[in-house]
């Protein structure tokens, strides 16, 4: 059995898009046979509400915040999903980024 992959989305705000791209390759996402950097993002707008104990990037504490955001979709083998969110994190200007891990299934298994 192949190591499974796992689809990685989040959201960054533009301004901050090629560094976060940039830590999640070099911590081994977005492969695909001979290329690497390999992504999909598209615009939208994250909204949130920081509490009284928050330290936002954006916004202020106790008023409800809409930003600017790129979504980003990509995706790495599981054995390297705790390093890629760990550079995503790292990388990234929110307190706390919000990072799905989707399994998926590989052609193969059909």
């Amino acid at each position: 059995m192949t190591n499974q992959r796992l689809m990685i989305v989040y959201g960054v705000p533009p301004e901050h898009l090629d560094a976060v791209l940039h830590a999640m390759a070099a911590a081994g996402a977005g492969v695909i046979g001979e290329y690497t950097h390999c992504s999909f993002s598209n615009a939208g707008t994250g909204r949130f509400l920081p509490s009284d104990a928050a330290n936002p990037a954006y916004g202020a504490r106790g008023q409800i915040n809409q930003e600017a955001e790129v979504r980003v979709e990509t995706f790495c083998d599981r054995d390297k999903a705790k390093a890629v969110v760990q550079a995503i994190r790292a990388a990234h200007p929110y307190e706390e980024p919000v990072i799905y891990l989707i399994p998926l299934l590989e052609e193969a298994d059909l």
